[in-house]
């Protein structure tokens, strides 16, 4: 079973900026590029990277999508209290 996941995330106001980002991910622009421009996150400073967390440590729509995400994805856009989140799965353990 997995313990933690290792992602990074970006933050946007709404679906439509999230979905327009995500297509210039899978157009070739690098997740932690895209993060760095459009997150409201302080994380984007690091490229989104939030490093390890286990389960119980980040609101539930987001924990569940980056638990069922697979390593080298980016997941998304899911909506949270703070907004709509791209999820980048760096790895599992």
């Amino acid at each position: 079973m997995v313990k933690e996941v290792n992602a990074s995330h970006l933050l946007v106001k709404n679906e439509k900026k999230a979905k327009e980002i995500l297509e210039l991910i899978r157009g070739g622009e690098t997740f932690e590029a895209m993060a760095k421009k459009y997150s409201l996150c302080p994380s984007k400073s690091k490229g989104g990277a939030l490093g390890w967390f286990g389960r119980s440590q980040m609101v539930p729509e987001f924990e569940k999508a980056a638990f069922d995400g697979q390593p080298g994805t980016v997941v998304g856009p899911i909506r949270t209290e703070f907004g709509w989140h791209l999820i980048k799965v760096v790895d599992k353990r």
